[in-house]
């Protein structure tokens, strides 16, 4: 199967983790500037809610309102106002009259006018957004009593546009807090493009899956032949002794059973016009290696059997960690212990290929991470354990198969696109 080469693994990792390092830094500075508003208007409510609620408890100003005479308060109140205003960094204080008939304003034309904004029905506190004399602001008012009845209010408040200025100071630390998130993430994709590069050179990530997938190939093949061979030596072995001891009969038995049952495999290889012929081979050790380990085998390819894009290398490594991973698990289980191969055409032309087994089959958590690259059940070891099912998702996803898998029995069912004639 021939690949488009495209960057390589080393170029695709640093992409990647460069594209992350932005996407994580603005999300970070999204998150900061979101922060910082909200404690920017955080802090500006509780300086009203201090202000007016200091201003509403002083003497001078419950005394001054009690009078009822707001030209009086006005004279007594409106440089306590301005003073307040400078000191506290408030943009303004108004104090008001029971009816809310203003004595103080930031603008002077503005006293002896009705306030704008909310007057609680009863006398309590209440902060709010309201749109004034001086535009939004977040203001807070807080009630004057005096003997215990109500004489008037103290508003104050800050503008949305200084709440905003306040916020301005703090972008520079997020951008720079986004920046420096930024440079770690493309020193690290650096980092990891370099070592990466150190190992797989300038190869493009498809190079490396097909590398793999080769040794995965080789050792499949390696173990079904060593399996073949090793059957194959036992069974020659006892021909031989049965012939030493003038049994020939029997030798000859033993060597006619072993050849009807490979003849029985290759003829159903032989037998298809597209099949793959390494995968037939495969097939034939595997079935030596079943019997090696004392699992029932059984291989069904249907003579109209399509063969599937996969190039040799890939098929071998499909089919052979599927049949890997089936052997292990019967071995593992109960017994009767079988293994079951079937290849056959789909009603849509494609090829479909089972491999189920007699173990107890995956678990949920299992199911949902068997197809994960260094996830296994078994001990680690020199085999690349949590490598074959990573594989098998791999080479079926890179051809645009799919796989899914079954319980009762565990079947795995691989659908694989074929070689239109």
């Amino acid at each position: 199967m021939t690949r488009r080469i495209g960057r390589s693994a080393a170029s695709r990792l640093f992409l990647w983790l460069a594209g992350a390092a932005l996407v994580l830094a603005l999300a970070t500075a999204g998150l900061l500037v979101l922060e910082a508003q909200r404690t920017a208007r955080a802090e500006a409510e509780r300086v009203t809610q201090a202000v007016a609620g200091t201003l509403a408890e002083l003497d001078d100003v419950s005394t001054a309102l009690a009078r009822r005479d707001d030209a009086a308060a006005t004279g007594i109140l409106q440089p306590m106002a301005t003073a307040v205003m400078s000191g506290a960094g408030v943009d303004f204080v108004t104090i008001m009259d029971a009816d809310g008939i203003r004595v103080t304003h930031r603008d002077p034309e503005q006293i002896g006018k009705h306030y704008l904004g909310t007057i609680p029905p009863t006398p309590s506190t209440l902060t709010e957004q309201f749109s004034g004399t001086l535009g939004p602001s977040l203001r807070t008012i807080v009630p004057v009593e005096a003997d215990g009845r109500l004489v008037g209010w103290v508003s104050v408040g800050v503008t949305i546009r200084t709440v905003t200025a306040q916020v301005l100071p703090r972008l520079l630390v997020v951008a720079a807090v986004g920046l420096a998130l930024v440079g770690a993430g493309l020193a690290g994709a650096v980092l990891a493009r370099r070592a990466t590069r150190l190992v797989a050179g300038d190869l493009p990530a498809g190079a490396i899956r097909d590398t793999l997938a080769s040794a995965e190939s080789m050792r499949t093949l390696g173990e079904a032949l060593r399996a073949q061979t090793h059957e194959h030596g036992n069974r020659m072995h006892a021909a031989v002794a049965l012939i030493e001891l003038g049994r020939t009969d029997d030798a000859i038995g033993i060597l006619t059973d072993s050849a009807r049952q490979s003849q029985a495999l290759v003829d159903q290889v032989a037998a298809r016009t597209d099949g793959d012929p390494t995968v037939g081979a495969l097939l034939l050790g595997k079935a030596s290696q079943a019997m090696e380990r004392g699992i029932e085998w059984s291989a069904d390819i249907a003579a109209d059997a399509p063969r599937s894009v996969l190039s040799a290398i890939d098929a071998v490594a499909l089919v052979g960690n599927l049949i890997d991973n089936a052997l292990d698990a019967a071995s593992a289980g109960p017994a009767p212990r079988w293994v079951r191969v079937h290849m056959s055409r789909t009603p849509e032309a494609e090829l479909l290929l089972t491999v189920s087994d007699s173990g107890q089959g995956p678990d949920d958590e299992v199911r949902s991470h068997m197809f994960e690259r260094g996830y296994s059940t078994k001990p680690a070891g020199a085999d690349g354990r949590g490598v074959g099912l990573a594989l098998v998702r791999a080479v079926v996803d890179d051809v645009g198969g799919t796989i899914a898998v079954d319980l009762s029995p565990t079947t795995f069912r691989v659908v694989l696109p074929t070689v239109r004639s």
